[in-house]
Parts: structure tokens; sequence; C-alpha cells
């Protein structure tokens, strides 16, 4: 991409999504993500109705009267993006890509994080790490975030959930807020899955486009899987196939439900031809 149109297109960007972070965003991201971690703070005399659990026996010997743990929220969070940057983000026959909706839903969490004086950072990923930004705070770090997702060129076009958990789980030690973006086009990743939402705090992402979930009545048309390149024809007039390609996707999303539930992550799914600010503020909400 050109210079100037790439500078052209972050400003677009930033301006959409920065008023969204200021003006909509700021409370519902504080309250939603505020407090995930505690940190001690000091200790005090047990007062009826404190938590047993969070008596400090070491103290209590010493004084020989019971005294307590207080802690307190751990304002500075870190917040990790893990993006999907494999071919099937550049699907879309609506309003746009699966891969400018990922970038501007990125943004703005990006910008809702500055706002909050915390850190971001990315993982780009395929089936392989393309890129890792550690985590920083400020505008210009986040500027450099937006003019990677739009100007990135991956090194291979397959996806690997499992891959980027790994990576992530071993390259961050510190507990933070994890926001998984993908289409979920992937094999198995449920043994990574669990091991991270342990040990942070993991919400999945779904970027669809409709016609990933239906299939249109549209006769014969050739169909190709961005990222195996493999190419066949579809009647799309058969209603059995249109059915199983159907029940297919209802299948997949009920298996990447099940996973997400048993493993306590958060998880919302947002279509090409979606308000993604609905979408984002009914997550923020949800988990006030």
């Amino acid at each position: 991409m050109e210079t100037t149109e790439l500078l052209k297109q972050v400003r677009r960007i930033e301006i959409k999504t920065r008023g969204l972070s200021n003006h909509i965003f700021a409370g519902e991201y504080h309250s939603a993500f505020k407090g995930r971690g505690m940190m001690f703070s000091e200790v005090r005399e047990y007062q009826f109705g404190d938590d047993v659990r969070n008596i400090d026996w070491n103290v209590t010997a010493r004084f020989n009267r019971p005294y307590v743990k207080v802690f307190e929220e751990e304002r500075e969070m870190t917040v990790m993006l893990l993006i999907d940057v494999s071919d099937s983000g550049e699907f879309g026959v609506h309003d746009r890509t699966k891969r400018e909706l990922i970038t501007e839903i990125a943004a703005t969490i990006a910008f809702s994080t500055i706002q909050n004086n915390d850190k971001i950072g990315v993982v780009f990923f395929s089936d392989q790490i393309e890129k890792f930004i550690p985590p920083q705070k400020g505008k210009r770090h986040v500027l450099h975030i937006i003019r990677e997702m739009l100007n990135f060129k991956p090194k291979s076009r397959k996806t690997n959930i499992e891959v980027a958990l790994r990576f992530f789980t071993n390259a961050i030690k510190k507990r933070s807020t994890a926001f998984l973006i993908s289409d979920f086009i992937s094999p198995s990743f449920t043994d990574s899955l669990t091991i991270a939402s342990r040990k942070h705090d993991l919400i999945a992402l779904q970027v669809y486009d409709l016609m990933e979930e239906v299939l249109p009545e549209v006769g014969l048309i050739k169909v190709r899987d961005a990222e195996t390149e493999e190419e066949l024809w579809v009647d799309t007039s058969d209603q059995r196939l249109r059915m199983s390609y159907r029940n297919a996707w209802k299948e997949k999303q009920a298996e990447l439900q099940s996973d997400f539930v048993r493993n306590g992550v958060d998880t919302i799914s947002i279509s090409t031809s979606d308000d993604y600010v609905k979408a984002l503020l009914k997550l923020f909400k949800m988990r006030s």
C-alpha cells in the first residue's frame, strides 16, 4: 500500500475508533475489565464478616489476635490482541471484508485500552506467529499497531489458533486480558484454550460473513478456499446441499460455544454486516 494512502486509512480509522472509545466505550470498558487482577495492599485487624480465608496467620501469631490481608484492584492492566491474519480474512460479500472489520474492532479496543491508561500488545498469527508487538502505552503505540494491521502481509495463508494461544501463554507471564479475534476456521485448539484461559482473562471475538452461515440460492458457482486455494463448482440450487451447509455451520458454532463455556471464555459473534459497536457494548455490559 502506498505510504500516503496508508496514512489516510490510519487517520480515518483513528478518527472513527478513537471517537467511539472516548465517548461510548470509556465507562463500559473500565467497568468490564477493572479489577480483574488484585494486589496485596496492607493488613488490618479482623472485623466481623471478613473472609477467614484472608487471615494473615504470620501477623496473627505475632500479635496474638487475628489480622486479615487487604487487597485492592490492580488498576493498570495488560491487554493483548491475538489477531488472525490468515487469508480467510479477505472474504466478505457484504459491506466489508472480515479483515476490515477485525481492524476496526481491534483499533477500538486499543484506543479504549490507552484511554484507561493500560498497556496494549498484539500477536498477529496465521498457522505460525507472524509478528509480536510487546505491550506498551500511548497513542503513538496504538497508531503503530493500526498501521501494521492495515499493511501487514502474512507469510502463510492458513490458520492455527493453537499456535497463537501457546505462544501467548508462554510470552506473557503476567495475567492479562486478551481478545482472540478470528473467524475460527482452524484445526482444534481445545487444549491450548484451556491452558490460556486458566492463566489469563480470555475473550473470543468471532468475525464472520453471512454467506459462511447460509449459502444463497444463485445457481452454479465456483468457490475457492482462500487458505488452501482449492477450487470447486457448487450447485447452490440443490436444497439438500444448502441444508447440509447450514447444518455444518450450526454444528461448528455449537462446538465452539461448548469449548468457550467450558473454559469460562466470554464470546460474541459479529458478522461483516453487523454494527460492531452494539456488539462490543453488549460484551462490555455483560461483563460489568
